[in-house]
């Protein structure tokens, strides 16, 4: 095991400039830098890259016209109609990924997951609701989930207008491409935990059929580490014509939606605003997945949605699960929500697939497969972290509890100044379920992650008091 840094070096470090840890495990001066990855970033493996290589913008590209093929889906359209409306697009998603399911030798099972929603605001009458779900079962950890979404409804500029065309390439043909070719590309290889990947309906109505998915792995006690959802992922073009055609922007909450009264304030009492299990999940991302084996900047936006909207991961939020939204980095507003139409200036109106950028959206995907693939390979994040309180002291005493995983080796201590927004400090600590570290809590966030043999790093766990 190698020491912990003396609180005299880690604090001269700090004084002259960013910290950066010496394979020694003492501290020294590095160069500040905005683009530097954070001190807890993983190189993408072999493994890795070779997954990546895979991803097919062109067989994106066809998903997202089919599903525009459709004439319309949205979720009060026409269910019975082989070749019309959500009913038709459901038929196909499930013959679809049923196919990839097939190369998997028995790992993936498909189904379609129903109810009937009652009345509710956007929903006139009951409705039959169907989430189309495919699961790659692991082969190490299975009880650990993993879950990737984008819904398949779309609609018009009236919400309640169920026959108009509703083409819905961006929102979120695109995002239901990107979950189809990961599950493509995945169910052909053996994970060591569990991924779902789900086409959920009912979002423009009221995220119903996320909610439902939710619930259902709520109520049967699914330990769900971690959650992702792809809407409006197919256009870098933003509504003036700029392109940012490698960024790609990953909104994630900081006080949890799930927060209890007694939660609050113990929050406020230790500080922690920036360090719920979605924010440590958010980095986590960025540590793997922003790096030239994705082409791709993930730009994390400190917020739960885009302003005064949502998605659906929010559902999985409000139950607890950690979870965040991926978006293009800039929307044009003329091509989501929008009647197919031209107006009196020539300008074109619709969700319309010529308004898609294939190749950024395999990129996007890139990103989804780089932090799925690394989860489920990963140890899991580390749980019931503390730090222990019942002596008074400027030295920090953490424990954990060890991990069911094979092949754990062990663990590590970050720690960063509480301005930072990334990890800045990495402690090796070796294969035990506490440390000391000569520095006070009152000034540095903490954490822990777990490493496997192969050297893959789970995201980071955030400790709360022990008395």
């Amino acid at each position: 095991m190698r020491p912990s840094p003396t609180r005299r070096t880690v604090l001269t470090a700090t004084a002259a400039g960013a910290a950066a840890l010496t394979a020694t495990g003492t501290a020294e001066a590095a160069p500040a830098s905005a683009d530097r990855p954070p001190a807890t970033a993983q190189r993408p493996t072999r493994e890795l890259r070779a997954l990546l290589r895979e991803i097919d913008a062109a067989r994106i590209e066809a998903t997202v016209r089919r599903l525009v093929s459709f004439g319309t889906r949205h979720t009060l359209s026409v269910q019975d109609d082989p070749d019309r409306g959500i009913g038709a697009a459901r038929d196909w998603l499930l013959a679809e990924l049923s196919s990839y399911a097939a190369a998997s030798g028995g790992r993936m099972t498909v189904e379609l997951q129903s109810y009937v929603q009652e009345p509710a605001p956007r929903i006139p009458t009951p409705t039959k609701i169907t989430n189309v779900v495919a699961t790659l079962r692991g082969s190490v950890t299975p009880e650990r989930v993993y879950v990737v979404s984008g819904h398949y409804d779309s609609r018009v500029t009236d919400v309640m207008d169920a026959t108009s065309d509703a083409p819905g390439a961006d929102d979120d043909a695109s995002g239901v491409a990107v979950v189809l070719e990961l599950a493509r590309v995945m169910a052909k290889r053996r994970p060591a935990s569990t991924i779902v990947f789900a086409a959920v309906a009912g979002e423009e109505q009221g995220l119903f059929g996320s909610a439902y998915l939710a619930q259902q792995l709520k109520a049967a006690g699914t330990d769900v580490q971690g959650m992702f959802t792809n809407d409006i992922v197919g256009s870098a073009t933003a509504d003036d014509g700029t392109r940012d055609p490698y960024t790609i922007r990953l909104f994630t909450e900081g006080v949890p939606s799930s927060e209890t009264p007694e939660q609050a304030a113990l929050r406020r009492s230790v500080g922690g605003e920036n360090d719920s299990a979605t924010r440590q999940l958010a980095r986590f991302v960025r540590d793997v997945a922003d790096n030239d084996a994705t082409g791709m900047r993930v730009r994390v936006i400190y917020r739960r949605d885009r302003y005064l909207r949502g998605g659906d991961h929010i559902p999985f939020l409000e139950r607890g699960y950690p979870a965040a939204r991926f978006t293009e980095p800039a929307e044009d507003f003329a091509h989501q929500h929008q009647n197919v139409r031209v107006d009196d200036t020539g300008k074109q109106y619709g969700d319309l697939p010529e308004f898609c950028d294939f190749p950024f959206t395999a990129r996007v995907a890139k990103v989804n497969a780089a932090a799925l693939w690394t989860l489920a390979q990963a140890p899991g994040t580390p749980k019931n972290p503390r730090i222990i309180t019942s002596n008074l002291t400027n030295s920090t005493s953490l424990t954990w509890a060890r991990g069911p995983e094979p092949d754990l080796a062990g663990y590590e201590v970050v720690w960063r100044e509480t301005t930072s927004p990334e990890w800045t400090h990495v402690l090796p600590v070796g294969d035990a379920t506490t440390h000391e570290v000569d520095l006070s809590k009152d000034n540095v966030f903490f954490g822990v992650r777990a490493v496997n043999r192969s050297g893959l790093r789970s995201p980071v766990a955030f400790p709360s008091p022990q008395p």
